[in-house]
């Protein structure tokens, strides 16, 4: 069986294991249908995940970002406004329009989504998802009475 992907059309198996290595620590949820689909990257640091999303032309207000539980939701609702004045002059042709986006991905145990944070600079959009700090089990031997 074969399912689109933004790296074309693969064998769902072998999709299986690159979303494992690429998203390693992120769960991809489907995105809703009747947004468009923003193009996002992944990285892994040794101490956070960052999730770059592509979004040129808007301000750091435009986004909302929510953590319900263990989801993950970053999303741009874009609002249609015509302004056109005689002075301003009118458009003869307009082919790039701002859609709005939507997209969801589910968090491990190892994300501390209390410290969650987003930046916004030239067009991209990056979301920090700091990692737990794992504590080592305890070692110690135990007497037998």
């Amino acid at each position: 069986m074969y399912t689109k992907r933004n790296f074309g059309m693969m064998p769902r198996t072998v999709n299986g294991l690159m979303e494992d290595i690429f998203f390693n620590g992120l769960n991809r949820m489907s995105e809703e249908p009747g947004y468009a689909q923003v193009p996002v990257n992944i990285k892994e640091t040794t101490d956070a995940f960052e999730v770059h999303a592509i979004a040129p032309g808007l301000k750091k207000e435009d986004f909302r970002i929510n953590v319900d539980k263990n989801n993950l939701t970053v999303s741009f609702d874009h609002k249609e406004e015509q302004k056109e004045t005689a002075e301003d002059g009118k458009w003869l042709r307009s082919e790039y329009k701002m859609r709005s986006f939507k997209r969801s991905f589910t968090l491990n145990e190892k994300i501390d989504t209390s410290k969650i944070s987003a930046k916004y600079a030239d067009g991209v959009l990056v979301v920090n998802l700091p990692k737990k700090e794992v504590s080592e089990p305890a070692t110690m031997e135990i007497s037998v009475n």
